[in-house]
């Protein structure tokens, strides 16, 4: 088990370097000056070149990655153009935002998917089936911004049970603060719990039918027991593997989400820097976005590794 994590730890190490020379060379050494981007065609030669010299564009690419790479190993992800400060100070306070945005969906979309998708799956062709079929078919199709303007409609401009935008900070009070981030977290979630809940569903259904279950049953062991001790354990593996690549299509959808509701966490912060070409803080955002990704992977597999005795014999 021990080797089968080392060794993913070291396909995660070097995909991440895959993942950094892409990013350095699609914007830094791809034909198009990174400094004239930034400031637009009518930009003076002299700022032009004050600005490629404090962005060390005057040096050997080479040198420019292995500078932003020792840097970030150092907590040093350099100073945003456009802000003004470090882009580890920006990232530390985005990260407020997104990651309890982030937990606050994964939660909702859980909470919902898993019960859901279990008890549809046992009561097959029932309410709970017909009404999980509904939701998961609704969901899937409803993109989460349009939902999250929806959702600004009725619960903040028509009940005005929670604000309709904005992020007031921690310092304002947690509950307030939770507050502002529970409609973009319902926007975010009821699209994932949608898919989650028809995965959990058809895992549930395949175990339903496997062998050992009918075995357990033939054995006097009662209909809810064998769901809940035999069905729901070894149906969980696929759920995993989904709610695993759902991490990423969270962040991706943060980036809409975040906009939409005006809060300053790490999506509108990556959108801003895109609009205002700050190059430096893209490079950085982009690539945390990836090691997120990437660790969230890892963890996954550790998880199969538990839930799996035969990938535990295998690793």
């Amino acid at each position: 088990m021990l080797h089968a994590l080392a060794f993913r730890l070291a396909s995660l190490l070097l995909t991440l370097f895959v993942i950094s020379v892409a990013i350095f060379v699609v914007l830094e050494v791809l034909p198009g000056d990174p400094a004239a981007i930034m400031l637009g065609t009518s930009s003076q030669p002299d700022t032009l070149a004050a600005l490629r010299s404090r962005m060390g564009l005057d040096q050997p690419a080479i040198l420019r990655y292995f500078t932003w790479i020792g840097g970030i190993f150092v907590g040093n992800f350099g100073t945003s153009y456009s802000y003004g400060v470090p882009v580890a100070e920006l990232i530390r306070d985005r990260l407020t935002v997104t990651v309890p945005l982030t937990l606050m969906a994964i939660t909702l979309s859980l909470s919902v998917a898993l019960p859901l998708g279990v008890f549809s799956a046992a009561r097959q062709r029932g309410l709970t089936d017909a009404f999980a079929t509904f939701y998961s078919q609704v969901g899937i199709a409803v993109p989460n911004f349009w939902l999250g303007l929806l959702l600004i409609l009725l619960f903040a401009l028509t009940l005005g049970w929670f604000p309709a935008g904005g992020f007031r900070g921690w310092s304002a009070g947690f509950f307030p603060a939770v507050q502002a981030l529970v409609l973009p977290a319902i926007a975010l979630a009821i699209p994932q719990s949608a898919i989650l809940t028809r995965v959990t569903r058809s895992a549930v259904l395949d175990v339903m039918n496997e062998e050992f279950v009918r075995t357990a049953r033939a054995k006097g062991v009662t209909r809810n027991r064998a769901l809940w001790r035999h069905v729901v354990p070894n149906a969980l593996v696929p759920v995993v593997t989904i709610l695993g690549l759902q991490i990423s299509v969270l962040l991706a959808g943060a980036v809409i989400v975040e906009n939409v509701f005006s809060l300053p966490g790490m999506g509108r912060l990556a959108f801003q820097a895109l609009a205002q070409r700050d190059l430096i803080v893209i490079k950085n955002v982009v690539l945390f976005f990836a090691t997120i990704v990437i660790v969230v992977n890892l963890i996954v597999d550790a998880v199969y590794l538990v839930l799996d005795p035969r990938l535990r014999a295998n690793a």
